[in-house]
C-alpha cells in the first residue's frame, strides 16, 4: 500500500457504520439489527431509515436470530453487538441459525462485534474479549475479519456486502492511529505488508498490529530486518501468498490480543506451516495466564500478560538468541 495520509485516530465502528448509513440510502436490501448498543452514526442511520433498523434490546440471542430470519427473506444483514456478548453468549445461535443453516440457505449476515481483545480496559474481564477469535474460527463456514485500523475495517464493507454466508468483524472499540490511507481498499490477498525483512516475519491482527511495528522498530535498531504481516482476514487470505511471506525470513512470530495456544492466530499459523511442510521456527505471542482483574491502561494490561511492547520485544530477542540490552 502507499504511505499513508495524515489523519486523525478514528473508531473503526463509526468508519464502518457511515459506509454502511451511505450504501442504504441506494440499496434497499440492507438491513440493521442491534442489540441496545448505540453511537452517533448509528443515531443516524436510525432516524434516516427507521423501516429497516430493529433495535432487540439486550437480547444477542434474539438477535441471532432475527438477523438469520431476516437474512433468509433477501436481505443484507448487519448485527451489531459488543463482541463477546455478540459471540459468547449467544454461540448456539451463532451455529445453528447462521453456520449451519447456511450450509443449505443462502443468507449475507454481519456480525459486528466492539471491544475487541482488552479494548474496554476499564470494564475488566466481562467486557473484554480474548476468546472470540478461537469460538468464530471453529465454525468452518464463518468469515472472520480482525482490522487494525479504521481504514481497514471501512474497506470491508465491501465484502460483506458481495461475500455470501455469515461473518464476523472484530473492531477495537478505541480509536486507534490510521495505518493506510482513508481511501484505501484492502488488498484480495487478506493481509498487509510491512517492510521486508529477511530474518524475521511478524504476523499480527487487530491491535498488536501497532505493536508489531514499534517492536519492528526497535529490532531494526538492534540489526534484526523484520517484516510486520497484517492478518486483517482469518479465513480467505491468499495461503500461498502468506505462506511465501514468512518463508523469505528466518524465523517467524506470532502476536494476537488473545489467548496463547487456544485456537486463534496461531493456531491458523502452525496449522498452515504444517500442512506446507515449513519447519522455520516460530514463536507465538499471545496473553499469558488466565483471567484478570486489574485496572490500568491498556499497555499496562498488556504488559501483564506479556503482549506489551517491551515485554514482546524481551521476548523476541530471546527466541533469536540475542541479548536483552546492548552493552
Amino acid at each position: 500500500m502507499s504511505a499513508p495520509t495524515i489523519q486523525r485516530p478514528r473508531a473503526m465502528r463509526d468508519a464502518l457504520l457511515e459506509r454502511i448509513v451511505e450504501a442504504m440510502r441506494d440499496d434497499a436490501s440492507i438491513f440493521f439489527v442491534c442489540a441496545d448498543f448505540g453511537s452517533p452514526v448509528l443515531d443516524r442511520l436510525r432516524e434516516q431509515y427507521p423501516e429497516r433498523f430493529v433495535n432487540v434490546g439486550i437480547a444477542e440471542q434474539n438477535l441471532i436470530n432475527v438477523s438469520a430470519g431476516l437474512a433468509l427473506e433477501g436481505f443484507k444483514v448487519f448485527a451489531y453487538a459488543i463482541a463477546p456478548f455478540i459471540t459468547m453468549r449467544c454461540f448456539e445461535q451463532i451455529r445453528v441459525s447462521l453456520a449451519l443453516l447456511s450450509t443449505v440457505r443462502p443468507m449475507n449476515v454481519n456480525l459486528v462485534g466492539v471491544g475487541a481483545g482488552f479494548s474496554y480496559v476499564v470494564s475488566g474481564p466481562t467486557h473484554q474479549c480474548y476468546e472470540d477469535l478461537t469460538l468464530m474460527r471453529a465454525m468452518p463456514n464463518m468469515a472472520v475479519y480482525s482490522p487494525a485500523d479504521h481504514a481497514t475495517a471501512a474497506s470491508l464493507f465491501e465484502a460483506c456486502m458481495t461475500r455470501s454466508g455469515p461473518k464476523y468483524l472484530r473492531l477495537d472499540a478505541q480509536a486507534l492511529p490510521p495505518l493506510y490511507p482513508a481511501e484505501a481498499r484492502a488488498p484480495a490477498e487478506g493481509f498487509h505488508v510491512h517492510g521486508n525483512g529477511s530474518d524475521l516475519c511478524l504476523v499480527a491482527t487487530g491491535f498488536p498490529v501497532h505493536t508489531a511495528l514499534r517492536v519492528a522498530a526497535t529490532l531494526r535498531e538492534r540489526g534484526v530486518a523484520s517484516s510486520v504481516v497484517d492478518l486483517f482476514d482469518l479465513s480467505t487470505f491468499d495461503a500461498p501468498a502468506l505462506l511465501a511471506q514468512m518463508s523469505a525470513a528466518r524465523s517467524v512470530v506470532s502476536l494476537e490480543e488473545g489467548f496463547r495456544g487456544r485456537g486463534g492466530l496461531d493456531a491458523l499459523l502452525f496449522d498452515l506451516r504444517a500442512r506446507a511442510g515449513q519447519e522455520r521456527p516460530m514463536l507465538n505471542l499471545g496473553v499469558e495466564g488466565g483471567y484478570r482483574f486489574e485496572l490500568g491502561s491498556r499497555q499496562q494490561l498488556h504488559e501483564q500478560v506479556s503482549i506489551g511492547e517491551t515485554a514482546v520485544t524481551g521476548r523476541i530477542l530471546d527466541f533469536l538468541g540475542l541479548p536483552a540490552s546492548q552493552t
